[in-house]
């Protein structure tokens, strides 16, 4: 990827997460009439959530099972890079994942063309269901 594409690229990432930032997300119907159990989508806020180093999962976790949304967040940009949800947040980046390959190919076109990225992640435990 060129700079160009990579900076054209990130611009409108921001730019389409700051208008659902800003703006009143549109309402999903439901064929059901069900309360939610877990948490509420329209109120998790990615970047204001609770930062955990990258090897979460060496983390000791409450239960063999932890249930967790996590998002991949670029600080310097403001953008959410990448959201993951596991039922074993202790198992869940051990051996292969996509997502590192994702993460580490972001990092390696950053520091090519030095510019300045932060990957962090962050999450929210027992939200998801």
């Amino acid at each position: 990827m060129s700079l160009e594409a990579l900076l054209k690229w990130k611009s409108q990432i921001f730019e389409y997460q700051q208008k659902v930032r800003e703006n009143k997300p549109p309402q999903q119907t439901a064929l059901f009439d069900l309360t939610p159990k877990h948490c509420d989508p329209d109120q998790i806020a990615p970047l204001l959530l609770r930062l955990v180093p990258m090897s979460f999962y060496r983390m000791p976790v409450d239960s063999p099972g932890s249930t967790c949304l996590y998002f991949i967040i670029d600080s310097a940009a403001s953008v959410v890079l990448y959201v993951g949800e596991t039922c074993r947040s202790n198992k869940r980046w051990q051996g292969i994942n996509t997502c590192k390959d994702y993460i580490a190919s972001y990092q390696d076109l950053h520091y090519r063309y030095g510019l300045l990225s932060s990957s962090q992640r962050r999450i929210l435990v027992g939200c998801s269901g």
